[in-house]
């Protein structure tokens, strides 16, 4: 039986076991980023101008309820979209989302810095609005990050990326995967999502090793199966 988990913490990733530095130690070994794949590349821009496109009418209805939802409830008016700064592949980019929040439970100055402790209060009870909370259930709030893969900023599969200080957490407790590819909206261990094993590293450790090992085709097919699972996750409304 899968047990929903909330993390008490954002991206509560841990530190690489000895078992993983062990087994992977070849991809600790690594010091530059890893070459891109073409066929990767060119999945990742098509399928996210695709959906960019196909999700205009959903986001169209978003932005029309986010301005109902204001004008019923002053408090809850404001921007659909926001940024803060994340690191994809060691360089730091604006990661695109839909705010979920009440904009009094923001910090205005830290927001213009672009950093992400502004916005943290997304786990405080009673901090989203009601479309906000919506949003999130069903992962609406990662849709802007379609035009992130189109910048190149992003793909559509690799491991999750993060804000600043979440990074240079992760790579202070001796985790080197979010350096070595670009960051994605899906990976192995963020379809894990609500379980005991989000947080687990070794799943990014699998998906690195298998990105060193696998031939491009053989690599987009793996990339088709983790977004086949996580279309399941999306499906079941597992936003937290």
């Amino acid at each position: 039986m899968t047990i929903n988990i909330e993390p008490k913490e954002a991206f509560p990733y841990k530190p690489p076991t000895e078992e993983i530095k062990t087994r992977y130690a070849a991809i600790f070994k690594l010091t530059k980023p890893l070459p891109e794949r073409l066929p990767k590349l060119i999945f990742d821009k098509v399928v996210a101008a695709l959906l960019l496109l196909l999700a205009s009418p959903a986001l169209l209805l978003l932005k029309i309820a986010y301005v109902i939802e204001g004008i019923l409830i002053p408090e809850n008016k404001g921007p659909m979209i926001f940024s803060y700064n994340a690191v994809s592949a060691g360089k730091i980019f604006p990661k695109y989302k839909i705010r979920l929040i009440k904009e009094k439970y923001i910090d205005q100055e830290g927001a213009k810095r672009g950093d992400w402790i502004a916005f943290s209060a997304e786990w405080t009870p009673d901090s989203r609005t009601h479309v906000g909370h919506f949003a999130k259930k069903f992962y609406l709030d990662e849709l802007p990050q379609f035009y992130s893969v189109l910048r190149g900023d992003m793909g559509i599969v690799g491991p999750r990326p993060l804000a600043i200080l979440h990074y240079d957490r992760d790579r202070a407790q001796g985790n080197v995967t979010r350096f070595l590819v670009k960051g994605g909206l899906l990976g192995l261990g963020h379809i894990n999502k609500g379980t005991a094993e989000m947080g687990n590293p070794i799943y990014e450790y699998e998906y690195i090793d298998r990105y060193m090992r696998l031939s491009p085709l053989q690599l987009l097919w793996l990339d088709l199966t983790i977004i086949g699972r996580g279309i399941k996750v999306i499906l079941q409304g597992k936003g937290l």
